[in-house]
Formats: C-alpha cells, sequence, structure tokens
C-alpha cells in the first residue's frame, strides 16, 4: 500500500530558512529559499519537508536528510559514500551498505552521521543511511556494514513522488 501525505503544514519563513541551512551546511545542499512553498507533512510513519509537492527531505531523531528525490534536484556535494557497480542491487532493494562495497567516502564523514549512496559510474543517489564508521574505515575496510540504509529508491518515501494511476 502506497503511503499517502497526511497533516501537511505550512512552515513559517524563519524554520525553513533553518531546514534549508542545515540542508547547505551539512550536505552542501543549495535549495533556494524562493516562492516555492515549504511545508512539513506526514506520511505514515515518516515526517517529510516538501518543496511544493516534492518531498526533498526527511526529518530524522535529531536531525534532517535529504530524499533521494531532494538529491536528484538539489545535488549534495558533502557526506557521499561511492559504491561499486555490484553493490546497486543490493542497495536498490533496501539493504544496508557492506564495506567491501565502498569505494570512496567523504573523509569528513563520523560514525552516526546522515549520509547519501552514491553509484560509481553515474554518480546518482542510490540511498540514505546513517553511518556505522567513519568515512576514512569505511572506505579501507574490507569486512563489515559501513552504512545502515534509512531510505532507498524504490521505497515508499521514494514512490511518494510517482503520480498516481
Amino acid at each position: 500500500m502506497a503511503l499517502k501525505i497526511r497533516r501537511r503544514s505550512r512552515l513559517r519563513r524563519k524554520e525553513a530558512t533553518d531546514f534549508l541551512g542545515r540542508l547547505a551546511d551539512e550536505f552542501g545542499m543549495a535549495v533556494p529559499l524562493d516562492d516555492v512553498p515549504l511545508d512539513e507533512a506526514e506520511a505514515g510513519p515518516h515526517r517529510l519537508l516538501l518543496r511544493g509537492n516534492d518531498a526533498i527531505a526527511i526529518f530524522l531523531e535529531g536531525g534532517i536528510a535529504p530524499t533521494i528525490r531532494g538529491l536528484l534536484v538539489f545535488p549534495a556535494k558533502k557526506r557521499s559514500v561511492t559504491v561499486d557497480m555490484g553493490a546497486v542491487r543490493f542497495i536498490y532493494n533496501g539493504a544496508d551498505v557492506m564495506a567491501p562495497g565502498i569505494v570512496d567516502a567523504d573523509p569528513g564523514i563520523r560514525a552516526g552521521d546522515i549520509v547519501w549512496v552514491r553509484d560509481e559510474k553515474n554518480g546518482r543517489p542510490l540511498a540514505i543511511g546513517r553511518a556505522i564508521m567513519d568515512g576514512p574505515t569505511m572506505a579501507r575496510e574490507e569486512k563489515g556494514k559501513a552504512i545502515q540504509t534509512i531510505h532507498h529508491v524504490g521505497d515508499e518515501i521514494w514512490r511518494l513522488g510517482e503520480e498516481e494511476p
């Protein structure tokens, strides 16, 4: 069953500025504060930041993280983890990211940070997750789980952006 947007409320300018500032500081995303309305909404168990009708970010305990659709529109410059093409299908199916599949990681990543995962060939965002190791460790480690996946291409948050039939 698809998620439905519920309890949508318009953000005050100060709140909107604060959230967009955090996305800029933490992920290097340049989301303009323009005439497109920013709303906070619920969808199932998730709290989302909507820009117009697009869910560009998700609220997590103690923070905010971009959604994959948000990353496609406003590319992030920080906290990226690059995986080899062999890992893509597993991540696409919602698997956590294992260290052996990681070819590169932002050295500024600390364990516990929210990170975004992209594929090696196209650099396209695949997933958002919580780092279990820091960036330099996950880039060189040969075994173990490096990132706990929170949101991935094809999941219910991703499908919110698809038109209803």
